[in-house]
C-alpha cells in the first residue's frame, strides 16, 4: 500500500531515535502509526518514556512488545534497535513481505567488514552491503531511486551522514588518500541507556574525542564515500550539547583543481535539494542552526597554502543523522512526498 493512510510500526520506541521517529510521524499527513513497540519497555506509556508526548499526540500509547505477525501486516516498519535485534527481526519482517527501513549499523556494511569493527559474526548476510539481497545504503540525495524501489533501506549514521554529504560530491577533486574528519556531537548520539560517562556532570563543561582510531563509522565511511575505500582518519568528539552534530573534512585536492571547481560540484549536487543548504563562500555551518530539522548545512573553502579542501558539515544528529532521514527514505518507499512530515529548518535561537 502507498500513498495516504500507509500504516507504519516503529521498534525501538522507547530510545532517544524511537521517540524523534514517533514525534516526526505524530503530525505526518500520509502516515498512521500503528504499532509502537519496544521490548524493555512493554507495557509503558510513550508519554511516561518521551515526555513531550501529550495524550492526544499518542502519549497515552501503549509500548508492545515486538511481534512479527502483527509487523508483517503492515506497510513498513522502522526499527531503531541495536544492530542485533535488527538482525533478528530485519529477515522475518522481510519475510513477511514487510519493507523496513533500518536505524542500526546491522546492513550499512560488508558482513566481513561488520564482523571486524562490531566483534561478532553477521547472522544475515545476505543483506549486508555485499550480499545477493543487500540492502540500499539510504543516504537519500545520492540513492534516490534505489531507495524508492528497496524492500530494506540501511539508514545511514549520523556521522557517515553529515560526513559523506560534504564529501561526496568532491569525490571525482580530491585525492583518495589523506581525508582527515574531525567531528563532534551530541550526547543523544550515544542513546538512552545510563552511563557514567554520560551523567550531566561529567559531560557539563567539558569535550573528549572517543573511539579513535577504531570508531565503526570508519568503515562506514570508508566503504561509501566512493573514493576506493581508502582509509580515513576520523575523530570524533562528544561536547556537552543534547543533540547536534558538526563535521570537519578536509582532503588533498587533485592538481589544477580550483575553488570554482569545488563550487560547481556542490551547485551541481545540492543545487535543487529540499534538504541540503550550501552555504555561501566564507559562511560556516553552526550546529544549533539545525536543530530539530531534517536539514544538512555545507560549506567548503580551498587553501591554497596547503592545497587542500576544508568541507563543513552540520546536521541535528537525531534529524538528518538518524530519524528525519529515516522518515524521508519511508516516505520515497511508501511513494510519498519526500519531505513530508519534515522540516528544513532549524529552530533558531
Amino acid at each position: 500500500m502507498a500513498g495516504a493512510g500507509a500504516r507504519v510500526g516503529v521498534v525501538g520506541a522507547s530510545g532517544f531515535g524511537g521517540a524523534e521517529l514517533l514525534r516526526l510521524l505524530a503530525r505526518h499527513p500520509d502516515v498512521e502509526v500503528a504499532i509502537r513497540a519496544a521490548a524493555g519497555s512493554a507495557g509503558r506509556t510513550l508519554g511516561d518514556l518521551a515526555p513531550g508526548f501529550p495524550p492526544d499526540l499518542g502519549g497515552d500509547a501503549v509500548l508492545t512488545a515486538p511481534d512479527v505477525t502483527a509487523l508483517g501486516a503492515l506497510d513498513l516498519v522502522l526499527l531503531a534497535t541495536p544492530d542485533e535485534v535488527s538482525l533478528e527481526l530485519a529477515p522475518a519482517l522481510l519475510a513477511a513481505g514487510t519493507r523496513v527501513v533500518d536505524l542500526s549499523g546491522a546492513f550499512r556494511v560488508s558482513a566481513a567488514a561488520y564482523a571486524s569493527w562490531y566483534g561478532r559474526p553477521h547472522t544475515a548476510p545476505e543483506l549486508a552491503a555485499d550480499g545477493p539481497r543487500a540492502a540500499v545504503y539510504g543516504l537519500t540525495e545520492w540513492a534516490r531511486e534505489a531507495v524508492a524501489s528497496a524492500a530494506l533501506v540501511a539508514n545511514p549514521g549520523c556521522y557517515p551522514t553529515a560526513t559523506l554529504l560534504g564529501l561526496r560530491p568532491l569525490v571525482a577533486l580530491i585525492e583518495p588518500e589523506g581525508v582527515v574528519i574531525s567531528a563532534v556531537s551530541g550526547t543523544s548520539g550515544a542513546g538512552r541507556s545510563a552511563r557514567p560517562d554520560l551523567q550531566a556532570s561529567v559531560v557539563l563543561g567539558d569535550v573528549v574525542a572517543y573511539g579513535a582510531p577504531s570508531h565503526r563509522h570508519t568503515v562506514e565511511i570508508e566503504t561509501h564515500l566512493g573514493a576506493g575505500a581508502a582509509p580515513v582518519a576520523f575523530t570524533p568528539h562528544l561536547v556537552p550539547v543534547a543533540r547536534g552534530m558538526l563535521v570537519t573534512a578536509s582532503a588533498v585536492l587533485r592538481a589544477g583543481v580550483t575553488p570554482d571547481d569545488v563550487a560547481g560540484a556542490f551547485t551541481s549536487a545540492y543545487a535543487d535539494e529540499p534538504l541540503v543548504h550550501v552555504l555561501p563562500a566564507g559562511t560556516f555551518p553552526r550546529m544549533k542552526a539545525t536543530h530539530g530539522s531534517a536539514a544538512c548545512q555545507l560549506s567548503a573553502v580551498v587553501d591554497p597554502r596547503t592545497g587542500r579542501v576544508l568541507v563543513t558539515s552540520a546536521i541535528d544528529n537525531l534529524g538528518k543523522g538518524a530519524a528525519g532521514q529515516a522518515v524521508q527514505n519511508a516516505n520515497l518507499m511508501l511513494g510519498l512526498p519526500e519531505t513530508s512530515g519534515l522540516e528544513a529548518l532549524g529552530v533558531w535561537p
